[in-house]
Formats: structure tokens, C-alpha cells, sequence
């Protein structure tokens, strides 16, 4: 339906033109987040894979699991990863730049009492 088809005659009509469309839109929308939840598998990925995650390599992955700093899996003699718990892993590293030092100082200098 065009919108200068719409006239106060036509507008029952044009409500249920978009009636049916929002519940077409509504469907997609489920449709898609049911593919989603099934789609949330994690599957592991080995060694390799993770020295390519995080760009080191394999001597300075099996030394950050040997002291227990970062997230892996073990199952006999294979280590398992898994990509988002990597990537989790490098976002928790981040070092706050000057201007967030800075916020963070004023912020918490506010909350002394005076």
C-alpha cells in the first residue's frame, strides 16, 4: 500500500496493512533469536588457534598456563580453549589511559568527606 493511497476511507484499510506487517516484522525477530540460542555452542579450539587469538606463540601460551593467567581447558594431554574466554581474557587486561586515571581520580576525590 503507497501512502498516497491513504485517505480517511482507506484508513482501516492501511492500519491493517500495518498490522500485518508489524506481525511479519515480530516473526523475524523470534525467528532470529531462536537461531541465535541455538547457535550459542561453544566449541574449543586448540593450541594453535589461540597463539593466532592472541597473536603469541606457543612457548608464551603454555608458560601463561602453567602460571594459571589465562583461561584453558585440559583433557589428557591437549590444551582447549575457548575464542570468547580469550577475548574476555585480553579485555580484562586493558590499562586505563591518562584521562581515565584521571576521571577515576576526580570521581573518588569528590566522594572524601570534607
Amino acid at each position: 500500500m503507497e501512502s498516497n493511497e491513504i485517505s480517511f476511507e482507506t484508513l482501516p484499510k492501511a492500519v491493517a496493512f500495518l498490522n500485518d506487517q508489524i506481525a511479519e516484522l515480530k516473526a523475524l525477530v523470534e525467528n532470529s533469536r531462536t537461531s541465535a540460542k541455538s547457535s550459542d555452542k561453544k566449541i574449543p579450539i586448540d593450541l594453535d588457534a589461540a597463539c593466532q587469538i592472541l597473536g603469541k606463540a606457543k612457548p608464551t601460551i603454555y608458560t601463561l598456563v602453567r602460571t594459571r593467567k589465562i583461561p584453558c581447558y585440559k583433557n589428557g594431554k591437549k590444551l582447549y580453549f575457548f575464542e570468547d574466554e580469550l577475548l574476555e581474557w585480553i579485555r580484562n587486561g586493558k590499562r586505563k589511559t591518562l584521562s581515565e586515571i584521571d576521571e577515576d581520580a576526580n570521581r573518588n576525590y569528590r566522594k572524601l568527606p570534607k
